[in-house]
């Protein structure tokens, strides 16, 4: 019971010593290229894609056009569209090559990454930092330094510091998004159960 208090302690203090990372225009820049998108679409491999889907389906209850990428239900994506691409390294194969295609078709790209200089960042035309352990820091040749020194971040196995922090930082999105379309939580609980 005790790892699993600490694990939730860790978890629960990435998510708030993330927050000193925002920056206040580069997250008004993020939110300001999801509104003026005609498409958004979304991608992001296992726990952080599932964070993508997330954050898709919070965007689409706001009334805008949200897809996943690899759906069969997505549309082909073109210059006035954005991706969100979510990938703690920033190096994940797929993630990069969905935000090079969709670089490539003119549309913006918008990355949510542990790491702005990693090809995805560099790719990004904004992107929000979120930190968390990723798996890159897991293969880091310091991992073992840290341990021994009580730096116990196996308490957040793989990206789930990352994971769940992008969520939590996501969702506080969607909040400043539905502010900025002058939504209520009435509004988009109408919009919900109209879609069921």
């Amino acid at each position: 019971m005790e790892i699993m208090k600490d694990s939730i302690n860790a978890i629960l203090n990435n998510i708030e010593n993330a927050v000193e990372y925002l920056d206040k225009d580069t997250v008004e820049s993020f939110e300001n290229e999801i509104l003026k998108a005609e498409n958004i679409f979304v991608t992001g491999a296992g726990r952080s894609g599932l964070a993508a889907k997330a954050f898709a389906m919070r965007l689409m209850h706001l009334g805008l056009s949200a897809y996943v990428v690899g759906e069969t239900i997505s549309p082909a994506i073109h210059e006035n569209d954005c991706i969100i691409a979510v990938s703690g390294s920033g190096e994940t194969n797929t993630i990069v090559s969905a935000a090079k295609i969709a670089k490539d078709k003119g549309s913006r790209v918008l990355a949510v990454t542990s790491y702005p200089e990693s090809t995805l960042g560099k790719l990004s035309d904004s992107y929000l930092l979120v930190k968390g352990r990723t798996k890159q820091e897991v293969d880091d040749e310091n991992y073992m330094k840290r341990q021994i020194h009580g730096n116990y971040t196996s308490l957040t196995p793989l990206g789930t510091a990352f994971e769940l922090t992008t969520l939590v930082f996501l969702d506080a999105i969607v909040s400043e998004l539905m502010e900025k379309k002058q939504q209520t939580e009435t509004d988009l609980g109408k919009r919900h159960a109209n879609l069921e």
